[in-house]
């Protein structure tokens, strides 16, 4: 049996693994967002917010924007969202990683992820003209 010299050993323990982290299932989706509003950023930007409410709706600003009425539901490995004013889906894959929730959009796997930097238990605060249910 051959040795594997340190440098092909370190190369292999800091390249992480391709599919090592599944995506999230509905109910595991569920289970770590419900009750929470999310603060997701892309990059080092402030993205959006997300209110998690229960059977599975929402309600989804982007920053400085209104807020929008939804629902997500699971469709194979992706958590698709659909919106009062946004109705084409937008689908996402949902990791559970130590930096937080990560979420990929559907068809651009190599693009920026959007990671939940922050979260409360505190409603959505909705910019006019519907503020707040």
């Amino acid at each position: 049996m051959r040795r594997l010299t340190p440098f092909v050993l370190a190369v292999l323990v800091t390249v992480p693994a391709v599919g090592a982290d599944a995506p999230l299932t509905g109910p595991e989706f569920d289970a770590l967002s419900q009750g929470k509003t999310l603060f997701y950023s892309s990059g080092s930007e402030p993205y959006g917010v997300e209110e998690y409410l229960p059977g599975r709706k929402v309600r989804w600003a982007f920053v400085g924007d209104q807020c929008m009425e939804g629902y997500w539901y699971e469709e194979a490995e992706f958590i698709c969202f659909v919106y009062d004013r946004q109705p084409i889906p937008q689908c996402w894959t949902f990791y559970d990683t130590p930096q937080g929730l990560m979420a990929r959009f559907r068809g651009d796997p190599e693009g920026m992820p959007l990671v939940a930097v922050e979260e409360s238990p505190e409603p959505l605060a909705c910019a006019g003209p519907d503020v707040g249910v």
